[in-house]
């Protein structure tokens, strides 16, 4: 009896070494902060979420939404002007002869169209702003992403969305935002 005791403890103590061998060990994992370098010769991202995620993708849509109120600030400002003139226009009808009116009405027309042609030039010229800021983007992404590409021995990036089925290990979008995040930042003042 005494016997089965001592290999009992002898057993419990020799189970329990390792676990507090390994407590003792110092660990060697990598901080947190770094990401892992994923080892394939295929990457996936998605390139909307790079742009809209980044800080510079942040900074673009702040700055369209800022221009797009006011654009639409401006419309309805414009839109209750023009209805104030509209309304005068037809109160001074009954007082005017119909050639006299149609004169009006016509000069009235030209001004409406002459206006909406310079708003819609206005909203081009917005998405023209996005489309400009989007491919300096894309060119001050490119080295990002080629780094990105050459760390994990990629030969080339596959847009997300095109991709049928692929395994999540080679999708690097969050890994490029906070890459472009710290090297690009914002973009402000890099097209100036």
């Amino acid at each position: 009896m005494q016997g089965l005791v001592i290999r009992l403890v002898l057993a419990a103590g020799l189970c329990a070494a390792p676990a507090v061998q390994a407590q003792q060990q110092p660990e060697t994992v990598s901080p947190p902060s770094l990401p892992r370098t994923v080892q394939s010769p295929i990457l996936t991202i998605d390139s909307d979420r790079v742009f809209l995620e980044s800080e510079f993708g942040q900074r673009v849509a702040e700055e369209i939404e800022e221009r797009g109120n006011a654009l639409s600030a401006e419309n309805r400002r414009i839109e209750s002007d023009l209805e104030a003139e509209e309304q005068e226009l037809t109160l001074k009808r009954a007082q005017m002869s119909p050639e006299a009116f149609r004169s009006l009405a016509d000069d009235f027309d030209e001004k409406v169209q002459s206006i909406r042609r310079a708003q819609a030039a206005k909203s081009r010229a917005l998405n023209a702003q996005l489309d400009e800021e989007r491919e300096a983007f894309l060119a001050a992404a490119g080295p990002v992403l080629e780094q990105l590409m050459r760390n994990a021995g990629a030969g080339v990036i596959l847009e997300r969305r095109s991709v049928f089925v692929s395994a999540s290990a080679i999708e690097i979008t969050d890994a490029a935002i906070s890459l472009l995040n710290e090297t690009i930042g914002s973009g402000e003042g890099a097209g100036d």
